[in-house]
Parts: C-alpha cells; structure tokens; sequence
C-alpha cells in the first residue's frame, strides 16, 4: 500500500530567519567594536 506524504521543504523557514538574525546580530556586534575603537583612536589622537 502507498502512502502520501507531503515533501520535505528544502529549508525550514524557521532555519532561514536564524540564520537572518544571527548575521544580523554579528553585523550588529561588529559596528560596535569599530565604534569603540574609533572612539579610543579619536581620544587617543586628540591634541591636548
């Protein structure tokens, strides 16, 4: 006897906003710490 099933998705579409938030995040994190270190060059380099 044969049964139906629906197929597979390729992708989860769970997985796929994952993957979305993560890259975002790491985007996120990463702005930041070239914000840091722009800021701790800028005071560094200040002329006082």
């Amino acid at each position: 006897m044969t049964t139906h099933r629906a197929p597979k998705p390729v992708a989860d579409p769970t997985q796929t906003v994952e993957r979305a938030v993560t890259i975002g995040l790491i985007l996120a994190v990463l702005a930041g710490l070239s914000w840091i270190a722009g800021m701790i060059y800028t005071i560094a380099e200040w002329p006082g």
